[in-house]
């Protein structure tokens, strides 16, 4: 990155704030008689950002794989939103046929899609078990095949929908995809993965804004599995809902192709970075060689 991420100085939150306050989109219902495709939708990150939507108005299509936590969350959405059109869609994301299926049946009933929010994720505890030689290879390579093979898996499926609509792709990523954090290797690589992924969605489907989105550090049931990090997962589950709201409104289309976090004052990154993120083609992966190295 041109704009090394330590030097982009913007206001860290850890809830919902005033950019992001989603209640301007649930008073207008904003986004009604738009279609939403969650993945990783039966609880946690994805919940809460499928929960917002419903708010807005959106219909929503709630997708995971297990059908009983899919129907717990439908009908906690709809104790919230009363009359929510809402739909739940079983399918492994590695699955290429269950995905297929899933798009295909979601767009059969509703006409379109909108936004996609590619959530479903993996990741494993972070100890010397789980380093490049003693993790089992077949744990390792699963946890490559739900981040980076799943969410090709859905952007494969849901991209020439989203092209008919001008439509957002929003991968779920994570700070790490940025790291080197030991014993983490699958989970750091395939983030990485998924925020490449994210530029050539950018390139290919000229239509489609797409975005890669550090949720925060949240202490979700996957995360609760990462004792050495659950002390510093403090951000709740709102500010990447309430982010992903702001993001799909169309103020800030600038940022697509691009790796955002929820932590980021997203009022001050346009006001203060935005030209000089655009102009130096920055927030995507990009080797930094130092000046000295022929």
């Amino acid at each position: 990155m041109s704009i090394p991420l330590e030097d982009l100085s913007v206001t860290h939150h850890n809830d919902v704030y005033s950019a992001i306050d989603p209640a301007i989109h649930f008073g207008q219902q904003t986004y009604k008689d738009k279609v939403v495709f969650v993945t990783g939708a039966s609880r946690g990150i994805g919940q809460e950002i499928a929960t917002f939507y419903a708010k807005a108005g959106a219909t929503v299509i709630l997708v995971a794989r297990q059908s009983a936590a899919l129907d717990e969350v439908r009908e906690g959405i709809l104790k919230l939103v009363p009359g929510a059109q809402l739909a739940t869609l079983v399918a492994d994301v590695t699955s290429v046929k269950e995905v297929q299926t899933a798009v295909d049946d979601a767009v059969r009933k509703f006409g379109k899609l909108d936004i996609v929010v590619a959530n479903a994720g993996k990741a494993e505890p972070m100890d010397e078990h789980h380093s490049l030689t003693q993790e089992d290879p077949d744990d390792w390579w699963r946890t490559m095949e739900v981040n980076v093979r799943g969410v090709y898996n859905v952007a494969h499926f849901s991209l020439p929908y989203l092209d008919k609509t001008s439509g957002y792709f929003v991968i779920i990523s994570s700070s790490a995809a940025q790291m080197r954090a030991p014993f983490a290797s699958a989970y750091c690589i395939s983030k990485h993965a998924v925020g490449r992924l994210n530029e050539f969605v950018k390139i290919e489907h000229p239509n489609v804004k797409s975005i890669a989105l550090h949720p925060g550090g949240i202490l979700t049931a996957m995360s609760a599995r990462i004792p050495q990090v659950a002390a510093y997962l403090t951000d709740t589950l709102q500010l990447p809902a309430g982010t992903t709201l702001q993001l799909t409104s169309g103020r800030f289309d600038w940022l697509n192709g691009r790796y955002v976090s929820a932590n980021w004052d997203l009022e001050e990154l346009e006001l203060v970075w935005k030209e000089k993120i655009i102009a130096n083609e920055a927030l995507v992966s990009r080797l930094a060689v130092p000046v000295e190295i022929p």
